[in-house]
């Protein structure tokens, strides 16, 4: 048994196996502001392509330090585009593979309707107990962060005030536990649909930082992996775009 006799199934037989055969998964690495996006989109990639993704998500800065230290992880999806060029210097990826897939907003939220105002005055009146952020030393929107409280002249007045997350994920936790009355993350994380979807926000402007570039690319454990580059070709199409910017970013 297992086999085809019926002409017409023949066909089927055959485009069901090379499916089965060609089938892979793919271990990627994602910075943790893209985690919701990457989750979103993973179903419709298994649908699309038949690979699986395979998803682990932290702050940027502790990604590298996994993947230098032999990780499993074929592909990386950066919050910045410093790291991954980082990565091509020194000869951990597939020449040519890196690519930005999305720019990212950072925005001052609470978890409280009504908290944060529409132009971020809030942060000046300093009636807040806690802000918290992630790490900027990791983490590219707590560098963002940074860069914005010190463009705002804030930077002293603030700092017995923040509470720092090992990642912009944790950044977040401590925000909607009311452990801090408002903090900076990705707009990914507060925006599904183009709208708020829970809380306050006042969306940062963009010329208040350095562009959160974000960079993918193939390390060299996926050269090879077709799972690997058909997810790198699914990031610049069409419905991978609609998705990303479904999520507040740019592109």
């Amino acid at each position: 048994m297992g086999h085809c006799f019926a002409r017409p199934l023949a066909l089927l037989c055959a485009l069901f196996a090379v499916g089965t055969a060609s089938a892979e998964e793919v271990q990627v690495a994602v910075a943790a502001n893209f985690t919701a996006p990457m989750q979103a989109m993973a179903k419709e990639f298994e649908q699309d392509t038949g690979h699986k993704l395979v998803i682990a998500s932290g702050a940027t800065g502790q990604l590298y330090t996994q993947i230098k230290n032999g990780a499993p992880f074929e592909v990386f999806l950066s919050a910045d585009d410093n790291t991954p060029a980082k990565l091509e210097q020194e000869g951990d990826s597939v020449p040519g593979s890196r690519f930005t897939y999305a720019i990212g907003t950072l925005v001052l939220w609470s978890a409280q309707a009504g908290y944060v105002d529409a132009k971020g005055e809030v942060l000046k009146n300093g009636q807040f107990k806690h802000l918290s952020v992630a790490n900027p030393k990791t983490a590219p929107y707590g560098l963002a962060a940074t860069q914005v409280l010190e463009k705002l002249g804030l930077t002293q007045a603030v700092a017995p005030k923040l509470v720092e997350g090992q990642n912009i994920t944790q950044a977040l936790q401590f925000i909607s536990s009311g452990n801090a009355e408002l903090g900076f993350v990705a707009l990914s994380q507060v925006y599904k649909d183009e709208k708020l979807s829970q809380g306050s926000a006042w969306i940062v402007p963009a010329d208040m930082h350095e562009p959160i570039r974000q960079d993918a690319l193939i390390l060299n454990r996926g050269k090879g992996n077709p799972a690997a580059k058909a997810l790198m070709d699914y990031l610049k199409g069409p419905k991978a775009a609609e998705l990303i910017r479904s999520f507040g970013y740019q592109l």
